[in-house]
């Protein structure tokens, strides 16, 4: 019966899994692409970006968050520029050596060098995961014969909509059931290999965790960063939105609860 419905639920998961972009789940003093650009214009060190960005994403520790990509021609007027927070952004601000400000369009790389500063968002997102993981409530893995696992052998993603000024589409997962205690749990799992559209992976990654769960039915809900989640914000919301939610001794379908969670930028 189990094996029946696992394979009920990995059909569901191929047919409605999508993309869901995440913005700053609460206002900062700061967002990430303040941050930044003043970083790009020279206006802030980068230990001191990182501890801003680190309190921006809700993450206890933002060392190593930042990184520099090339982009453009390897002849020209060199060009420092930050990735836009909006993927959907016509134009970029960048600076050159003199402070002096250049608009490049977003439609195609610059005819010079551009170097831009963005989030490691694969970085991100692993202290991310662990975040949530904290904000959740957990309980003791029950021991059984054998271990029950649905494993992704197969995956694709249809429409990442991830230009090329913010590099790599990083996605994860939140997975949200009942626990053994009867109460719901969220697992966030990253999945750092999932970059580009209309390609299949084989990652043979374990993505539920049965052992785990009261019923043998769970929710996926698929989400990538912009660069500009905020963590602790995020777990917080989920917890308020899921926690409440009541075992009636049947299972309850949460992914409309974990995406009224998410704020709707």
């Amino acid at each position: 019966m189990r094996a029946n419905t696992l394979r009920a639920t990995l059909v569901v998961l191929t047919l409605v899994a999508a993309v869901v972009p995440t913005g700053t789940a609460a206002a900062a003093p700061r967002s990430v692409g303040e941050i930044l650009d003043g970083l790009a214009r020279g206006g802030i060190a980068v230990a001191d970006a990182e501890r801003q960005i680190a309190k921006a994403k809700g993450l206890p520790d933002g060392r190593g968050l930042i990184t520099f990509r090339r982009a453009g021609t390897t002849t020209g007027e060199p060009l420092v520029a930050a990735a836009p927070d909006d993927d959907n952004a016509k134009t970029i601000k960048a600076y050159d050596r003199k402070g002096n400000v250049h608009e490049l369009t977003t439609a195609h790389e610059p005819n010079q060098p551009l170097t831009i500063i963005d989030i490691d968002v694969e970085r991100a997102v692993q202290r991310g995961m662990d975040v949530i993981k904290q904000g959740m409530p957990t309980e003791r893995t029950r021991q059984l014969a054998g271990y029950w696992a649905t494993q992704v052998t197969r995956i694709s993603v249809s429409d990442v909509q991830e230009p090329w000024f913010k590099g790599d589409a990083e996605i994860f997962a939140l997975v949200s059931g009942f626990g053994l205690d009867g109460k719901v749990r969220v697992d966030p799992v990253t999945m750092p290999y999932l970059d580009d559209e209309n390609t299949t992976y084989s990652p043979n990654q374990l993505l539920v965790h049965w052992n785990n769960y009261k019923y043998d039915l769970a929710d996926v809900v698929l989400m990538e960063d912009d660069g500009d989640t905020n963590y602790k914000a995020l777990a917080q919301a989920l917890a308020a939105a899921l926690l409440t939610i009541v075992d009636g001794g049947a299972y309850i379908p949460l992914v409309s609860a974990v995406l009224d969670a998410i704020p709707d930028s």
